[in-house]
């Protein structure tokens, strides 16, 4: 029986490139469509940046910092991207990826956070890394037009060195994918790359958004990884931490939470959404034998503000951990 054939879109009504129903199927990419199209009708009808709650909740907040005085500070503790450094032990990884290391980039929401990105591309200047990671959120607005985010990731890309791979956010769009690979970067959508050293191997997986999409497919990404194997996983969100230790996966890397973005003394979060452990929250944690990272970020988004939480990137180094012995 022959198949019905597809025909997509781009925002602006060009056609999309076939590829992307030849890599993914039409069925994938029909779900993935039709959720960003209804996503899309919904706040376009309402002509508003973000929808409901969070929408007037960001309105109500960017006018108390204004008439607090904070709005400012906010602005400029947005600004103030480290550059932090994470050692990574990782039992099962092969002797000639000892010292690997991984630069890691997320929620970037270009458009709306010039300031942090030309402080990242300032610091990226002169950093020695073996393969640079994007994990989700470019654009700041979760629907309507890309041009400008994908302006801002070329001005970033410019500064970076391959190999690069990414995977797509919650505020990101499919049709992203194809803009993305023309600038070398490789997007991973519920997929895997071989990593390849001599004979020695390392795996990296990459699923698509996990957190309102929610066409995340964890088994398809590790289908072709071998038992055993050092793997690392690409995930927008660390929601789906369980299912990552599930499937095998040696490190997780993330991103999503913004560390909270207005946080209290001690770097404590107001409010992170959802049920997500607080130690899942930022920076290092482990469970279950798997490592996990979630970055606070380099962009911020609904108001570009933070307290208490800065932004960064991230420089992970993969060392092989010492046996336990007898």
């Amino acid at each position: 029986m022959e198949r019905e054939s597809v025909a997509l879109e781009e925002p602006d009504g060009t056609a999309a490139p076939e590829a992307l129903a030849a890599r993914f199927g039409p069925l994938y990419l029909h779900r993935r469509l039709a959720l960003e199209a209804a996503h899309e009708l919904r706040m376009q009808s309402a002509n508003r940046p973000s929808g409901g709650r969070r929408f007037w909740e960001s309105r109500l907040l960017r006018a108390a910092l204004h008439l607090s005085g904070f709005y400012r500070r906010g602005r400029a503790n947005a600004a103030k991207v480290a550059l932090r450094r994470n050692p990574v032990a990782l039992a099962a990884l092969p002797p000639r990826f000892d010292g690997f290391t991984i630069l890691h980039l997320s929620d970037l929401h270009v458009d709306m956070n010039e300031p942090a990105l030309m402080r990242a591309i300032a610091l990226l200047g002169g950093l020695d890394y073996d393969l640079c990671v994007l994990t989700g959120d470019y654009r700041g607005r979760t629907w309507g037009p890309w041009v400008a985010t994908m302006a801002g990731v070329e001005r970033l890309r410019r500064h970076l060195r391959p190999p690069l791979y990414a995977v797509l956010g919650n505020h990101d769009s499919i049709h992203m994918v194809s803009a993305f690979e023309a600038l070398g970067i490789r997007v991973l959508v519920n997929e895997a790359e071989v990593l390849a050293r001599g004979a020695e191997r390392l795996y990296l997986a990459g699923i698509d958004d996990a957190h309102k999409y929610r066409l995340d497919d964890i088994g398809a990404a590790a289908a072709g990884i071998p038992a055993g194997a050092c793997s690392i996983l690409l995930s927008h969100t660390p929601e789906i931490y369980r299912e990552a230790a599930a499937a095998g996966f040696d490190l997780i890397l993330c991103g999503h939470t913004h560390g909270g973005q207005i946080c209290l003394p001690g770097a404590v979060p107001v409010t992170l959404g959802g049920a997500l452990p607080r130690p899942l929250a930022a920076g290092p944690w482990h469970y279950r034998g798997m490592a996990g990272y979630t970055s606070t970020g380099l962009g911020a988004s609904l108001v570009p503000v933070r307290f208490n939480c800065r932004p960064e990137i991230t420089m992970h180094r993969l060392t092989r951990a010492l046996s336990a012995g007898p």
